[in-house]
């Protein structure tokens, strides 16, 4: 696949979950990002090759890149034991999000708020990677990500462990101020189209809600939805 921009390639390079293969810069650009860039791909053995601008032009899908761009094997996925740092890991699901720009505005999100690992539907991102890297603003190289085939069975796993988990949903929920996450804790995220599925949903522990300041009935968007539970995860945590 092939990656733009500094902010994305250099992301790969620093993030250890894919193979950078081969570099591709323009060879009149000199600035302190990407000699940085060049300087860590060198260190890495990555080969870095001088072009005109016209030459990455013709590589690149759109004219954002910057005059960088990169070949890079396939992401690499992460085990749930990777995850679990330290004693109060903070983990996500997410479930029914397949827009793979609404993807990346979350995982820059769940990064930012500190989130230790984000649990996802096995699903083939390989050809819309590109796009979640530019949305993420590089984060879905930094975040440890699980792919997992029976969601079920994982947040069972995940509860054997003593991790408390969540789910935003408002069936029988407390709001999301009330809930205590200075434990160990999962939260479960469903998309606004089809949301969490039963089976996951039958596994959660404790639904909560945002509450809204009118009465209001439809519920955010996932990204938004992350965005407020997860920032309160890291605010209560501090």
């Amino acid at each position: 696949m092939l990656l733009e921009g500094n902010v994305s390639v250099k992301a790969a390079i620093l993030g250890n979950h894919r193979k950078v293969e081969k570099l591709y810069y323009d060879k009149h650009k000199n600035d302190k990002d990407l000699n940085f860039i060049l300087q860590r791909a060198k260190e890495k053995g990555i080969p870095c090759m001088p072009l005109e601008r016209e030459e990455i032009n013709a590589m690149a899908t759109g004219r954002t890149h910057g005059g960088l761009v990169a070949q890079a094997g396939p992401r690499v996925y992460q085990e749930l034991s990777e995850c679990m740092h330290g004693k109060t890991p903070f983990l996500v699901l997410l479930e029914g999000v397949e827009d793979p720009f609404n993807l990346g505005y979350i995982i820059r999100t769940l990064y930012s708020a500190g989130c230790d690992g984000l649990i996802l539907p096995r699903h083939d991102w390989a050809s819309a990677e590109s796009t979640i890297v530019k949305s993420s603003a590089g984060a879905f190289e930094y975040m440890n990500i699980v792919m997992s085939d029976d969601l079920p069975q994982l947040v069972k796993d995940i509860k054997k462990q003593g991790i408390m988990t969540y789910a935003a949903m408002r069936k029988d929920a407390i709001t999301y101020l009330e809930a205590d996450y200075h434990i160990p804790c999962l939260l479960a995220i469903g998309g606004e189209m089809r949301g969490l599925s039963s089976a996951v949903r039958n596994e959660i522990e404790q639904n909560i809600y945002i509450p809204y300041a009118n009465d209001f009935r439809n519920a955010l968007n996932a990204a938004s939805a992350a965005a407020v539970l997860s920032f309160e995860v890291y605010r209560q945590r501090l």
